[in-house]
């Protein structure tokens, strides 16, 4: 993962709150200076420093960076690249579901890995990487219809962690 994407999602947030760093850093209980840092990427943001961030401007763009620099990178990315209208992350994330559903139906995932051979084993990479760019497409569309719709990212995940504890599916 590459310094400073923390740094980068929080000086767009800062840009489209028509916020200072001054700002971020009164929210996060530091100095302007190391807002500064941690947006220029000379300095790595500590973890008080991205919980009190996320949670103050509740931006999916800036919780989905703060979640890649705490796994190092192990965590959807945020794409900074494309079109993130939301009817275009709707129809990406539909292409993306559309190429799971290919992949799966030629994983042979009925096998155990010592039953697999090496051709067999490529089918379930494939199905395994089309997951994780449905998931990235899907979180980027949570992101954007949050943004779009005034809905808070951490309050809709309590909701979804509520449901799956309702449904006994998590303690």
């Amino acid at each position: 993962m590459a310094i400073g994407q923390f740094g980068s999602a929080l000086e767009e947030v800062l840009k489209r709150k028509g916020e200072t760093r001054g700002a971020a850093g009164a929210a996060a209980h530091v100095d302007a200076s190391l807002i500064g840092k941690v947006i220029k990427g000379t300095r790595k943001p500590s973890n008080e420093v991205m919980a009190s961030t996320v949670k103050h401007y509740d931006d999916g763009q800036l919780y989905i960076a703060a979640a890649g620099e705490v796994t190092g990178g192990a965590f959807a990315p945020w794409l900074n690249n494309v079109d993130l209208h939301r009817a275009s992350v709707l129809i990406k994330s539909i292409e993306e579901i559309k190429e799971v559903l290919a992949a799966s139906g030629q994983a042979p995932i009925s096998k155990t890995n010592e039953q697999i051979d090496e051709s067999e084993r490529q089918q379930i990479k494939r199905l395994l990487m089309e997951t994780v760019e449905a998931i990235t497409a899907l979180t980027h569309l949570a992101a954007v219809l949050c943004k779009e719709y005034s809905f808070s990212w951490l309050a809709t995940w309590k909701e979804h962690r509520s449901t799956l504890k309702a449904k006994k599916y998590m303690k």
